[in-house]
């Protein structure tokens, strides 16, 4: 099971990978909207390990972990979820026609059933994810 989302952000790829790669900037907008994150790790490179936990709005704490398996910078990212639930998310950066960034978010899940019963959260929360790392690269993530 995947899904899939995107977004076009008003600034170059190389912006946009870099909220990606700065774990400062990162820790601000990783989630959806009301989530904070502590990072426990983080290896921004082939193999390494991002470990972290999301703090969601209702006080529940989430345990994360991810490896990263392939950056091509500026152009694309693949992280594996490699804690429950599992998927790999890839993450594409593209020129877009106005020359922002075309953000490409693709999560395939390994155990389809997972999938089809988190869509109903996982479709908003992916665009409350986007909607902040767009926020974040045009200054108005609130830092």
């Amino acid at each position: 099971m995947s899904f899939h989302a995107s977004r076009t952000i008003a600034a170059e790829p190389s912006r946009v990978f870099a909220a990606f790669e700065e774990v400062g900037r990162l820790a601000v907008w990783w989630g959806p909207a009301g989530f904070t994150n502590t990072f426990e790790t983080f290896a921004f490179e082939p193999g390494g390990v991002w470990s972290f936990t999301m703090h969601g709005p209702d006080g529940k704490d989430y345990p994360n972990e991810m490896v990263v398996r392939e950056i091509d910078a500026p152009g694309r990212i693949v992280l594996e979820h490699v804690t429950q639930p599992r998927y790999v998310l890839t993450v594409t950066l593209e020129v877009a026609e106005d020359g922002g960034t075309l953000v490409g978010w693709h999560q395939e899940f390994e155990n389809a059933e997972t999938g089809r019963r988190l869509e109903a959260i996982l479709v908003q929360a992916n665009a409350e994810l986007l909607e902040r790392l767009s926020a974040e690269v045009l200054g108005e993530g609130g830092r």
